[in-house]
């Protein structure tokens, strides 16, 4: 039979091209399918997700609320961080209560960064600005403060910025779990059977990336956008953990209470199915 051609949408930063490398570089028995990329910043995957177009991608655990009619939850491939997560970030010293009712530079309203700023600090204005400008936005003054994700949790420091908060440190404090962010997903009309190879794969090429760490790491320098190794070393070792090959109960928990925090906030209408499917 033919080989079937499944496109993956993943987002420009090291530690998904890290755990996708096996799987769209042949480095795996990919059961007659055929993987390839397709690459942009999470919030626009978020909406591509809406529509149905990609069969697998990467997505924000908040736009999962919105997506779980059309697509399965995948139990590997999570984005995951105990104690760390998105960092709140201003250019002076400043307090949480202090930006109450400010301008605060997003990277995406569908994002789990967003909807963790929006538990945390529920009184704020916001803007909406590509993840890689966020600092920039900041450090000119356009905002009081900016919402970092991706490596900008490892450089806003470069930029003479300062943190406010670090939003997965207040969330093991408030729930004693970790901060899931990003989700993988597949689409449901594939079929059972296809969505069960898919899971399988994609655990496959994160336990490739995990035991052949160094030739995947060098592969994922190139979505670093300038991080020098050690940095981008560090930014994989933070979201390809445990929590990546599978949620376990801790990581399935902590979704739950995230999920289930956000609906009582009334930030999202609905709890979405969870499948976790392995």
């Amino acid at each position: 039979m033919p080989e079937q051609t499944l496109t993956i949408g993943h987002s420009p930063d090291p530690d998904d091209a890290f755990m996708f490398y096996a799987l769209t570089h042949d480095r795996i028995d990919t059961a007659g399918y055929r993987f390839r990329h397709h690459i942009e910043d999470i919030e626009s995957l978020n909406r591509r997700a809406q529509q149905g177009e990609l069969e697998i991608t990467a997505c924000s655990l908040h736009a999962y609320a919105y997506l779980s009619g059309r697509y399965a939850l995948l139990a590997s491939g999570s984005s995951t961080g105990k104690g760390y997560g998105p960092i709140l970030v201003a250019r002076e010293p400043l307090g949480a209560p202090e930006l109450a009712g400010r301008t605060i530079a997003v990277p995406g309203t569908l994002t789990t960064a967003f909807l963790t700023l929006r538990l945390f600090l529920p009184d704020f204005r916001h803007i909406v600005v590509p993840f890689d400008e966020i600092l920039d936005t900041v450090a000119e003054g356009h905002a009081a403060a900016g919402l970092v994700i991706h490596e900008g949790q490892l450089t806003y420091v470069d930029q003479g910025l300062r943190k406010v908060a670090d939003l997965g440190a207040w969330w093991l404090e408030e729930t004693g779990l970790p901060l899931p962010l990003g989700v993988n997903v597949v689409r449901r009309d594939l079929g059972p059977e296809a969505v069960a190879v898919v899971a399988r794969l994609l655990r496959q090429s994160i336990e490739y990336a995990l035991s052949h760490r160094q030739e995947c790491l060098d592969y994922s320098l190139r979505y670093g956008r300038g991080i020098d190794p050690d940095r981008a070393d560090r930014f994989v070792g933070m979201y390809v953990n445990d929590y990546t090959r599978d949620f376990g109960q801790e990581g399935r928990a902590a979704v739950r209470e995230l999920l289930g925090r956000a609906h009582r906030a009334c930030i999202i209408p609905a709890l979405p199915a969870l499948d976790f499917v392995e």
